[in-house]
């Protein structure tokens, strides 16, 4: 059976939400965006495109940061709604925030909000102070 991109359910905006998951660990890194370009420029690549939706751009993910996302497996799920992502974060961090994960902030049972994650790299050094990712 080959993937039939017209099955694929693209939002209104013409985006589907795309899980990036580190494929050793099982480690959820982030979600993000894609639109059928990004997609096709993955499975084509290897290397993990998403659409920005605050910059509405196809984006190559770490192009700046040099924190590559190497695809390993990509899963539709069984509505054809989402996508995971199975990949190799080179660089250690997905997060532009200088986080490994995106979900570095957990959420205690009294709503009080705790730092888990540790950062990798300073988002300022990277991208420049007034650089909005």
């Amino acid at each position: 059976m080959r993937l039939n991109l017209k099955k694929i359910k693209f939002d209104e905006n013409g985006l589907i939400p795309a899980i990036a998951q580190d494929y050793k660990t099982g480690e959820v890194l982030m979600i993000a965006y894609m639109n059928k370009e990004a997609l096709l420029k993955t499975i084509k690549t290897k290397k993990v495109h998403y659409f920005s939706r605050s910059r509405k751009k196809l984006w190559l993910k770490g192009e700046q940061s040099g924190n590559i996302q190497k695809v390993k497996e990509i899963y539709i799920d069984c509505d054809n709604d989402a996508l995971l992502i199975k990949i190799e974060q080179k660089g250690g961090a997905a997060c532009h925030t200088g986080f490994r994960s995106c979900f570095f902030t957990k959420i205690n049972s009294n709503w009080n909000l705790k730092i888990t994650g540790k950062k990798i790299f300073d988002p300022d050094k990277v991208y420049g102070k007034n650089n909005k990712v």
